[in-house]
């Protein structure tokens, strides 16, 4: 069973943190689908990760729809695109994800901006509809370049 992992951005936007974290699932061996809001967003998004680091640190992605979508180590969707069940599962912009989607997962994680208080209020409104459902959640807040662990439930 998976757990939600919130992540309260203060000191960069999430294309900061996304490199870390797709390393990570990287090294799990896990297919990750980084999920927003809206197609236009995902596939600035998808261009960004084209550009993103030097050569040896692409990020192999695609984009939902194509013909490879089961393939992709990286597959970026909008809500409502269809994609198949990958182990970890990244939301961003107020990416919806369901209790059942955490449970099967072996991760998801919830990006959100700090700064933006009606992306703190969909968390706050997220993390009470997983925990309440009985998934495990994480909350972490950046602090000083690191991070923290402010809450579990």
């Amino acid at each position: 069973m998976g757990a939600a992992f919130f992540y309260h951005l203060t000191e960069g936007p999430a294309e900061e943190l996304l490199p870390q974290l797709l390393g990570l699932a990287g090294k799990q061996g896990w297919r990750v689908e980084i999920r927003g809001r809206a197609a236009r967003a995902m596939d600035r998004l998808d261009a960004a990760l084209w550009r993103m680091g030097p050569p040896e640190s692409f990020l192999a992605h695609g984009r939902a729809g194509g013909p490879h979508d089961g393939m992709q180590p990286i597959l970026l969707t909008a809500e409502g695109e269809a994609a198949p069940k990958l182990p970890c599962v990244i939301c961003l912009d107020g990416a919806e994800i369901a209790p059942e989607e955490v449970q099967a997962a072996e991760r998801a994680c919830i990006l959100f901006d700090g700064f933006d208080e009606a992306a703190v209020q969909a968390a706050r409104g997220q993390w009470k509809r997983l925990t309440g459902a009985g998934c495990a959640a994480q909350y972490w807040a950046q602090e000083g370049g690191r991070w923290t662990k402010k809450a579990e439930g």
